[in-house]
């Protein structure tokens, strides 16, 4: 199974910038589709954007859309979380999370692997 390693989360102003990294090892990185969630104290993981294997198609939660990039590079198995314009209820720990031959990877069930996480945290 591949192995995922975030990086990149820490402290933010509201209206600043982060932008997350996850490294792939282990498995042909193109086989699989990845995603970012997050998880809140006291809330359930949720979805925040996910990218095709190979194309670059991409989906976003409502609440990011417009705000925030995925993209990702299959040359380094790397997985990019672009964020813009942070608002303190993003503030979360960031998940990186891959299905292995998904188009998208939408809900927290049909992941695969996951990686251990990264505290954003947006200041008002």
């Amino acid at each position: 199974q591949v192995q995922l390693v975030e990086s990149g989360g820490g402290l933010v102003q509201a209206g600043g910038s982060l932008r997350l990294s996850c490294a792939a090892s282990g498995r042909t990185f193109s086989n699989y589709a990845m995603g970012w969630f997050r998880q809140a104290p006291g809330k359930e993981r949720e979805f925040v954007a996910t990218i095709r294997r190979i194309g670059g198609n991409t989906y976003y939660a409502d609440s990011v859309k417009g705000r925030f990039t995925i993209s990702r590079d299959n040359a380094k198995n790397t997985v990019y979380l672009q964020m813009n314009s942070l608002k303190p209820e993003d503030t979360a720990v960031y998940y990186c999370a891959a299905r292995n031959g998904g188009v998208l990877v939408t809900t927290a069930e049909q992941a695969d692997a996951w990686g251990q996480g990264t505290q954003v945290t947006v200041s008002s």
